[in-house]
């Protein structure tokens, strides 16, 4: 009999799985599978469960090669921490799945639709930024990259008069080559750039903000920020008008 194409799990909260995890909900979806709120039963101590679609982990390569990447950036903070891996059988198919911890917050996209506007202040945006691109910088140093931030992968929490900002998920096309990370920049001034009103209020933006945007102008922005590093310090140290 023909294995069944798996796309969606649609695992329904209070589902036990495997004998040691409850669902509790959805966190979100992507191309490579589904990530939910879990806890452990044994503990009740709640985690977050990545589950890959088996068309698109073949050979558990993604699974292994999504850990590993965690594991080696295990040091940066922006990045939620990984536990281990286990597996569950749905529809007569091994499904692999990673465990990680789970982090409360919004999702971005959530965020800025409460707020006024539905858009941060260009102060909030700043310090947004700040916090992406210092937290990013760490991966960089590590001659890695993200490859896929946009705002349904940040998950971010207010600290004070900063954000807490944890990312989800990494794309995985190569090493860290010097193009990968220049997009990971051009990513975090859209971010930013969309977080603070887009092409609707930009013209209203005082300089400050248009000589980090560059009109989003790729080679504009990256004779300046090559990196998240000099994007961060670039943000410390410039002069407000």
């Amino acid at each position: 009999m023909p294995k069944r194409f798996i796309d969606d799990f649609n695992f329904r909260s209070g589902r036990i799985l495997s004998r040691k995890y409850e669902v509790i909900g959805l966190l979100g979806a992507g191309w490579e599978g589904e990530v939910y709120k879990i806890r452990e039963t044994a503990t009740g101590i709640e985690r977050a469960a990545k589950f890959f679609y088996p068309d698109r982990n073949i050979r558990d390569k993604s699974a292994k090669f999504y850990a590993k990447k965690l594991h080696k950036l295990r040091h940066c903070q922006i990045l939620i921490q990984y536990h281990h891996q286990d597996t569950i059988t749905f529809h007569g198919q091994p499904i692999t799945f990673l465990v990680s911890d789970y982090v409360e917050g919004d999702l971005l996209s959530e965020l800025l639709q409460r707020q006024p506007g539905k858009r941060l202040t260009v102060f909030e945006g700043l310090h947004m930024l700040h916090q992406l691109a210092k937290g990013m910088e760490c991966v960089h140093q590590a001659r890695e990259y993200h490859g896929d931030l946009h705002d349904n992968n940040i998950i971010i929490k207010r600290y004070g008069i900063s954000f807490d900002i944890k990312l989800l998920d990494l794309f995985h096309l190569g090493s860290g080559r010097p193009d990968n990370i220049n997009n990971d920049v051009i990513d975090m001034i859209r971010i930013f750039y969309d977080a603070i009103g887009g092409q609707k209020h930009y013209a209203k933006h005082p300089p400050i903000v248009k000589g980090i945007c560059n009109g989003l102008k790729r080679t504009l922005i990256l004779q300046k920020f090559r990196t998240a590093g000099r994007l961060r310090k670039y943000l410390e140290t410039m002069s407000w008008d």
